[in-house]
């Protein structure tokens, strides 16, 4: 019997009760979804998502585009057809990239100077030209490049990894997320949310800070046995509680976070000691530049939860849509690219040089990118039709640039990707066919991809 018929056959109460209570019985399930879930025979163990949150500018950084430059100042030629932009200014004056180009790598990759770290690692990478999504706000945008649909209330991505795969470490949670400020993430909490799972799948937000699991830390005085015997008189209680209202994933999330918790008290806080790392560790990650110490922290601690067997980590770069460069791209763009571009490399050159990368799926991108045209006379709108996103290690064949935007770097228009693809090529990589797992809900079968998408053959191909 697989993980996906025993969810809705049996409540987890009942399951724990016949696989041993407590502790042992969550290890018993997250173990079962472990060996029971894989499709077929995985390139990826875990996934790290480098969100730029906003939408970052794929003609000024992965897509150099000539004819943008000769054009600038003309509106838009009647031949790229109509274009529907969230502020309105589809027939502003085309915008020319002040960026400076460079093929990089044996591949022979483009990237401009705005990420001269990231371009280091080309032959890593297969960068991918030709992204599309249909949310053409960051609402919709962002809800979509997490769970698939313009709509919120489905489960995260993370959150299906979570379920379908469980933890490789029962002291550690499966789904991880951090941003880089204290700015909410459009939607906040529901871009890692189990949806209509139970609660125990949703993502763990960590904290900024030294204290990155907050309230973890027993009472000062409090011992080990003794939080061990106020948690089994909790749990007596919610048992109790539970078997009145056994629908109540909730508590159920509940119940599982605070046997995790206890857990945690252990083995947490090595996980998130980075000040063990050597000198030159951190310092390849940019922790000894003011600049680039927030998201290199959160890339080395990435690294740290991935090696120790969490699943699914995401990071959020610019959270609160920072990349969102309605005007003044210039400046906006430079200050983002100088604070996530060395952690990026670091992330990516101290997994490879650790073994780790050939079994952890690196992805870069934002909910969509920007638009050929101005804004504000300095800027650029969202653009949803074409965009540029990476992806490096997990079985991706590197150094390859796949796809292509028309002239411009309006619409994608050959080897196309859909935010649907990347989902079902993401799980793929894992070992999970995204047409097999299925959640019934009311009754209804659901599937991460919502019916839709297909493995994207090339990148482990070329």
């Amino acid at each position: 019997m697989s993980w996906g018929d025993l969810n809705h056959q049996l409540a987890r109460r009942q399951f724990l009760a016949s696989g041993g209570a407590g502790f042992a019985g969550l290890a018993a399930a997250s173990v079962l979804a472990h060996e029971t879930a894989a499709h077929h025979v995985a390139a990826a163990k875990s996934v790290i998502f480098l969100f730029m949150e906003g939408g970052p500018s794929q003609m000024d950084l992965f897509d150099p585009k000539p004819l943008l430059n000769e054009l600038a100042g003309q509106e838009l030629p009647a031949s790229f057809g109509d274009v529907i932009t969230p502020m309105g200014e589809s027939r502003s004056p085309l915008l020319a990239s002040r960026r400076r180009w460079r093929q990089h790598g044996q591949c022979g990759a483009w990237v401009s100077d705005w990420l001269p770290e990231t371009a280091g690692c080309v032959d890593d990478l297969a960068i991918i030209r030709s992204c599309w999504a249909d949310g053409i706000n960051h609402s919709s945008g962002v809800c979509q490049m997490n769970t698939c649909s313009l709509i919120g209330g489905r489960p995260s991505l993370g959150s299906w990894v979570s379920w379908g795969l469980g933890s490789a470490n029962q002291n550690l949670p499966a789904f991880v997320v951090m941003q880089d400020n204290k700015s909410s993430v459009v939607n906040g909490p529901r871009n890692w949310s189990a949806g209509f799972m139970p609660a125990m799948y949703q993502g763990v937000r960590l904290q900024e800070g030294s204290e990155p699991f907050p309230n973890l830390a027993a009472p000062q005085g409090t011992s080990a046995g003794r939080q061990l015997s106020k948690l089994q008189y909790l749990n007596e209680l919610n048992d109790r509680f539970a078997d009145q209202n056994p629908q109540q994933s909730e508590l159920e999330a509940r119940l599982a976070s605070y046997e995790l918790a206890f857990r945690m008290q252990a083995h947490a806080p090595e996980a998130v000691a980075l000040e063990t790392e050597s000198a030159a560790t951190q310092q390849l990650y940019g922790i000894d530049d003011k600049d680039t110490q927030v998201f290199g922290r959160m890339c080395l601690l990435a690294r740290r939860l991935v090696e120790r067997g969490v699943r699914f980590v995401q990071l959020y770069h610019g959270a609160g849509s920072k990349w969102d460069a309605h005007s003044g791209i210039e400046a906006n763009h430079t200050g983002l690219c100088r604070a996530s571009d060395r952690p990026v490399a670091g992330l990516l050159r101290d997994l490879k040089q650790r073994g780790l990368l050939e079994q952890t799926l690196v992805i870069w991108g934002g909910e969509f990118g920007r638009t050929p045209m101005s804004e504000k006379g300095n800027g650029r709108d969202h653009n949803p039709t074409g965009f540029t996103m990476w992806m490096a290690g997990g079985g991706v064949r590197g150094g390859q640039t796949i796809g292509r935007t028309d002239d411009l770097g309006l619409r994608a228009v050959e080897d196309r990707l859909h935010v649907h693809d990347l989902h079902a090529s993401i799980l793929h990589l894992l070992g999970l066919d995204h047409r097999q797992m299925t959640w019934i809900y009311k009754g209804r079968p659901e599937r991460p991809t919502v019916n839709e998408g297909e493995f994207f053959q090339r990148l482990t191909t070329g």
